[in-house]
């Protein structure tokens, strides 16, 4: 399949991210010698302890007993916290995930069969309905693997089975995974840069009387393709990643955001313009904080220092705005910001997607700010969202602004942004207590 206008050989992105890795980071950071000897008011390795526990004593065995198909492969995600299964039904887009979720485990944490055996069952399942051409992934499949829906008209689903994939790659060590992953990908961009590309996308976000955008931009889709993008250029060199890296952190960073707000946006016209109706009012904290810290991973891939400490910035920003000096925590969607309309429910995974920026930002900076707003976001996560106060493991995926829920009407099993949060900043932390403390000095 051909590449078309979407990835463009742009030398003015790729130099500029290239020339940030030498003196940028050194005039923008102040930390050298910095230490940090515990978070959340609790020492390092009591920290470490706490997320070891999370994921190892609670979602792994979890999963395990009530959610993971040993028969058939794959996972049923539609599951309450007390193990009552409501469906078998399996989702194209949670598979991608759970490959990607296992695969990690495996590759970094825990390098045990079983966790590569469950890996392994779940892409075996999503081989049966590998679509050909420019077409997506069913939506959802039966339990034994038939298709269920038809195949998605968004590129969500099949960017986290990509994503899955590469992951696998690694610790299969078959190059086979990558090279499928990144066939998949392209297919992705391919269909994303079609002029009608998600017609008719995004009117949950605005009132039904506004009109739908044709070939709309959704930074949601952005912040996919530069995650799926790092994680592979981890593995092996490839020119067209490199400019897709480039050209998502040139979009993320300068074409979805507002300088009048200081805000990101959600959704852009087919040709990155801002809509002239309430399209161009929609701020979704949950992805911008995932763009962000997508931005500062793919920048340490490299040592961009400059795009760093830019994003950790936007990252404090975004916080401070989402947050809510009322009940605690961080609200999701920013609906209408001149008119000041919130979402007023919380997710849980808006609640972990900044802790993981933030601890980027305490590990490689050392920044006072990142270690106040972590602490804060994590003791209210713990509390408000750990249902271990209910004596259930795991947490709620969802509550209302005051942090209330009902267990009878939890129906998923959200297996992706927490167990991620927890791998990811457990090997943060780890690396910090190994370093004693020390800001890592990537930037001096």
């Amino acid at each position: 399949m051909k590449r078309r206008s979407f990835i463009k050989a742009n030398t003015g992105i790729a130099a500029a991210l290239t020339a940030s890795a030498g003196c940028a980071g050194k005039r923008e950071d102040t930390s050298s010698g910095k230490e940090i000897p515990g978070l959340a008011g609790m020492p390092l390795d009591v920290l470490r302890a706490r997320y070891r526990a999370d994921l190892f004593d609670e979602f792994l065995p979890f999963m395990e007993r009530h959610v993971i198909d040993h028969r058939y492969g794959g996972f049923m995600c539609s599951t309450r916290p007390d193990g009552t299964n409501l469906s078998t039904t399996k989702r194209a887009g949670y598979e991608g995930r759970g490959v990607w979720v296992y695969s990690f485990l495996y590759n970094n944490l825990a390098s045990e069969q079983k966790y590569l055996d469950v890996a392994e069952r779940s892409v075996r399942l999503l081989l049966k309905n590998k679509p050909v051409g420019a077409s997506m992934w069913p939506g959802s499949f039966t339990r034994e693997g038939e298709p269920s829906s038809q195949p998605g008209a968004s590129v969500n689903a099949d960017l986290y089975i990509a994503d899955g994939l590469a992951e696998f790659a690694r610790a299969t060590g078959d190059d086979t995974w990558w090279n499928m992953a990144r066939e998949i990908l392209m297919k992705c961009l391919w269909v994303y840069d079609q002029d009608d590309y998600g017609t008719g996308m995004g009117k949950g976000y605005v009132s039904a009387d506004t009109p739908p955008i044709s070939g709309i931009r959704i930074m949601d889709d952005w912040m996919l393709f530069l995650w799926v993008a790092t994680q592979m250029l981890h593995q092996k060199p490839d020119a067209d990643l490199v400019l897709l890296a480039a050209q998502c952190t040139d979009t993320i960073m300068t074409k979805f955001y507002n300088p009048e707000t200081g805000l990101t946006g959600e959704i852009l016209n087919h040709d990155y313009t801002r809509p002239k109706n309430d399209y161009a009012q929609v701020v979704n904290f949950g992805n911008d904080f995932q763009a962000l810290w997508h931005v500062m991973a793919s920048s340490l891939r490299i040592g961009g220092g400059s795009h760093f400490h830019k994003a950790a910035e936007r990252l404090r920003r975004h916080i401070q705005v989402a947050l809510d000096d009322v009940y605690g925590g961080v609200l999701n969607v920013l609906a209408n910001v001149d008119k000041n309309i919130w979402r007023t429910g919380k997710a849980h995974y808006v609640q972990v997607e900044p802790l993981v920026g933030l601890l980027y930002v305490i590990e490689h900076t050392g920044a006072d700010w990142a270690q106040e707003l972590f602490g804060k976001i994590y003791d209210y996560e713990q509390k408000t969202f750990h249902l271990k106060q209910y004596n259930h493991p795991l947490w709620v995926n969802s509550a209302d602004r005051e942090g209330m829920f009902d267990l009878k009407k939890s129906n998923r099993i959200g297996n992706f942004h927490q167990p991620r949060h927890l791998m990811l900043n457990l090997l943060g932390i780890e690396r910090m207590i190994e370093r004693g403390g020390k800001v890592s000095g990537v930037f001096t």
